[in-house]
Formats: structure tokens, sequence, C-alpha cells
């Protein structure tokens, strides 16, 4: 089939480069010249395990190209999927659809025969609605049909999640669109994969449903390090111990600073905003975003309680800038929010993340940026990690200790035993851990 991909951010990318994995013929769309210049002179905009490679691979293989002109991929295309950001509105915190909107006006105009719209981007209940309207209005000769069929990436695992996933949504009220749908999917139905076919508003909804609970687990499970702390308890252990439970789950059940990225922040706020709207308040979802916004300005104060209570002239060395490991990326990282805090407490910071320091500069020009996990330790008061890179796993305890002016660490993340720590002459403090 033949598929336009407007927008070459993180979900467009990479679903682009595994459809045309798939046998498909893709074109990737992005108004921004520059990124589709790196592209075709093969570069990656973002930071994905594989995914330069799976790239290079299909673009030799005559699959996948990149474009800024949308007019002969549209008016070719099968199917066109809207992948553009929808970041929080400022001043209200609902999805900003500019965006999607002057997508939807774009692809009215260009389409030709019958062509599956496929919003892709995470939008509120009823935005495929909305493009359909759009669509209709600008071009009310156009045959196509409007689906709703978002995606579930984890980044840094994003490969793997679409070739493989737990299932695929697909919003749909139209048969003809439906079968294309199945056809655009079919070599996933070799791996049984289930495939949620249900109407264009409820898969809007479920994109939404997953990331907030997801993000609940997340803030339940820090709440729960916070009381372990007070009662000396051990919130591995708890995780573990309610994790074994089949209705639970052991996954996002990992103490830590608090949920960033690109979706949980932006996706939990929008939740909220459409539940109130609809006059039906998400109780639950509010109390997390709120939690999680106390959560990341704490462990600033975890920090600087480790140091004596006084960060006046210390030096802190920080391993970890991106929301996890595996990615550059640094939307609503607690790096954002533990940083600034220890600065604002009279600290000098010292840091190293392997990919995303150059996006970090741009946040947090501010902070002495280092080569590698040593050098952002010499010579520091403490070491915070605050992201769980593999590298950061095996450090030379031996060179760190030498390398601190005291041997003190915060792991944010519990990457190390705390008793072997201690046994080594550190001063350790984990999360949930006494």
């Amino acid at each position: 089939m033949r598929i336009a991909m407007v927008g070459t951010g993180y979900v467009g990318l990479v679903s682009g480069a595994c459809f045309s994995d798939f046998g498909h013929s893709v074109t990737c769309l992005d108004k921004d010249a520059g990124k589709i210049e790196t592209l075709n002179t093969g570069g990656v905009p973002i930071y994905e395990p594989g995914l330069d490679l799976l790239i290079a691979k299909n673009v030799a293989e005559q699959r996948l190209d990149f474009s800024v002109d949308p007019e002969k991929a549209m008016r070719e295309a099968d199917v066109i999927f809207i992948a553009v950001g929808t970041p929080s509105r400022r001043g209200d915190g609902h999805a900003d659809l500019k965006y999607v909107h002057a997508a939807a006006e774009e692809i009215a105009g260009l389409i030709e025969g019958f062509t599956v719209i496929v919003t892709k981007s995470t939008v509120p209940v009823g935005t495929g609605d909305a493009v359909e309207d759009i669509i209709r209005k600008t071009n009310p000769n156009a045959d196509f049909a409007v689906v709703s069929n978002p995606e579930f990436l984890r980044e840094g695992a994003a490969i793997e999640d679409f070739k493989r996933p737990d299932r695929v949504v697909i919003g749909c009220e139209d048969d003809r669109a439906r079968d294309v749908m199945r056809e655009l999917y079919r070599p996933l139905y070799l791996n049984e994969t289930p495939i949620v076919f249900t109407t264009r508003r409820t898969s809007e909804l479920i994109k939404y449903a997953a990331n907030a609970f997801l993000a609940t687990k997340i803030t339940f499970i820090n709440e729960m390090a916070t009381l372990c702390e007070k009662v000396g308890a051990d919130v591995q252990q708890v995780a573990k111990g309610i994790g074994l439970d089949k209705r639970i789950g052991g996954k996002f059940l990992n103490a830590g600073p608090g949920y960033g990225g690109s979706c949980f922040p932006k996706d939990t706020l929008a939740l909220v905003k459409t539940a109130n709207d609809a006059g039906s308040p998400v109780r639950i979802v509010e109390t997390v975003v709120a939690v999680n916004a106390d959560r990341k300005k704490a462990m600033a104060q975890k920090i600087i309680d480790a140091m004596g209570g006084d960060a006046k002239g210390m030096t802190v060395g920080v391993l970890g800038l991106a929301f996890k490991p595996n990615t550059d990326d640094m939307r609503d990282a607690p790096s954002l929010d533990i940083i600034p805090a220890l600065q604002a407490a009279g600290a000098t910071v010292r840091a190293y993340d392997p990919e995303s320091m150059k996006e970090s500069r741009e946040m947090m020009p501010d902070i002495t940026y280092c080569d590698n996990a040593y050098q952002a330790i010499e010579g520091a008061d403490v070491l915070a990690i605050l992201t769980e890179w593999d590298q950061f796993r095996a450090l030379d305890l031996t060179r760190v200790k030498t390398a601190l002016k005291t041997p003190l660490i915060v792991d944010l993340r519990n990457i190390y035993e705390a008793g072997a720590m201690r046994a080594q002459g550190f001063v350790y403090h984990g999360i949930g851990r006494a």
C-alpha cells in the first residue's frame, strides 16, 4: 500500500520506518526542511535504538523516502497518517490541535480517489470528528474516511513495540476504511496480534485512559516509596510483592523521581481538561498530576538533605538527564525540575548523559556538561543518579569513591544495592529503602 506520513517526529518517523519494513511504500513528510535534509543525507534527528539501521535499509530498498512536498505523496496515497505534535496548550493544559487541523486542511486539497485519513497523534475525544468536518468543508467532493489509530510506543523500545505490539486499536466506522486498515496491519496477523476495532471516539479515549493508568501506577509506587522511608520498609520488595498479583502486574512499579517524557505529562493533563469540560471530573488523575509535580521538587530536596541540608557552594555530579534511558527526549524530564532547584539552593552542577546533552544544553545552558560519567563525578560533593542508563549500572566504584570529595551517592533510580554500597564505604541514599 502507499502511505503518506505527515510529521517526522518520534511517532511519525518510527511508524513510517516500520510500515516500510512491512513492505508498504512510505513517504514521510515534514515542514521542517532541515529535518528532511538530515534524513535524506543519512542522518536521524532523534535517538531511538535501531532506528538508523531500519531507515537506511528501507531507503536502500526504495520503500521509504522523505519530502517537504506533500502533493505527489498525498495524491497517490491509499492511507495518510497525521502524526504531528499535540503539545499542551499554554494557559489551560488542553491538547493544542493547531498542527492536526492544519494537516487536515492540507490533506483535503490534495487527496484523489478514496483515501483513509488516520489520526496517529494523541488527541482528545472528538478530534476525528473535527478532522472529518475540516476535510468535508474544504473539499466537499472528497471521497475519504477518518480513522483513529493511537500509538502505544515506548521510547527506547519503539521498534519492538510497533512490530510486536500488545494490541492495535483502530477506531473506524466505515467498512471500506476497515478493510484498508486490516490490509495495512496484515503482517501483524501472522503474530496473532489482537486488533481491536471500535468507534473513533472510543479509540481516542483508549489512548488517554491507557497513559493515565500507567502514570497512576508510577505515582502510586512513588507514594509508597515515601511511606517506606518513613516506616522502614523496602519499596522494591513491596513492588515485587504486589506485582506478582496478576491483577496488578509488575510493570511500571519502579519507584523514582516522577514520570516525564512526551506522553504522560501532557496526556494526563489533557484528560483532566477533557473530563472537566464534559462535566465528569477524573479526580484520581487530577491527583496523579499534582503528586507527580510535587515529586520532582521533593527529589531536589532529597539531594540537598543528603548534603546536610545546605547546598550552597556544593558541587553535584549528575548522571542522566533524559526522562528515561535509551532516548534523547528531555520533555518534562525530572532533571528539568531537579537541577534548577539545586542551582537555586546554591549548588554547582556537572552533568553527563549519553544521548540528551545537545537538547539539554538548549534548556539548561548554565550547567557544566561533561564527556563521560567520571568527569561529571570528579570533585563533586555528591553523585546524583537521575536516569538509569545501563552504563551507569556498572561504574567502577573504586574510581567513583576516589573522584568524589565525599563518598556520597543519591540514587533516584535504585540501580545499586544499598547494603553493598555501604559496605564499600559509601553514604548511600536510594528511593523507598532504609
